[in-house]
């Protein structure tokens, strides 16, 4: 399995982008896809989760509101709609496959992808 991510870039604070996550092939033991980040000096984070079964989500507290996560025509795309983008949302994202457990953990991702930097400017 491996996993692609795209769509970062430089957008000063309050803009958007749209990042996506292409799978190139996923297991059946997949049920979810998620983006983690990592700002700068900083342990990744969870941002959001998008499951398979009925389209659940689930995201951090720091975003909600602000990014939404949804499917492309196959489950092996996930974008993720940034709204509103804060200077502090700067970070390398990073797409995940989600294998169950407890979402907002890194042990809950079985496959990564290299990540995409986004840069939001004051």
């Amino acid at each position: 399995v491996q996993l692609q991510a795209s769509g970062g870039g430089l957008v000063q604070a309050g803009g958007s982008l749209r990042l996506s996550c292409a799978a190139s092939k996923l297991t059946s033991s997949n049920v979810g896809m998620g983006w983690f980040r990592q700002a700068p000096g900083k342990e990744r984070g969870f941002v959001a989760l998008l499951t398979w079964r009925d389209d659940v989500t689930y995201y951090a507290d720091s975003v909600k509101g602000r990014f939404a996560i949804s499917r492309g025509a196959t489950k092996n795309t996930v974008y993720l709609q940034m709204n509103n983008l804060k200077p502090e949302d700067t970070a390398i994202y990073v797409c995940a496959a989600y294998k169950g457990g407890y979402y907002s953990t890194h042990h809950s991702y079985d496959y990564w992808g290299q990540g995409t930097q986004v840069t939001v400017s004051s």
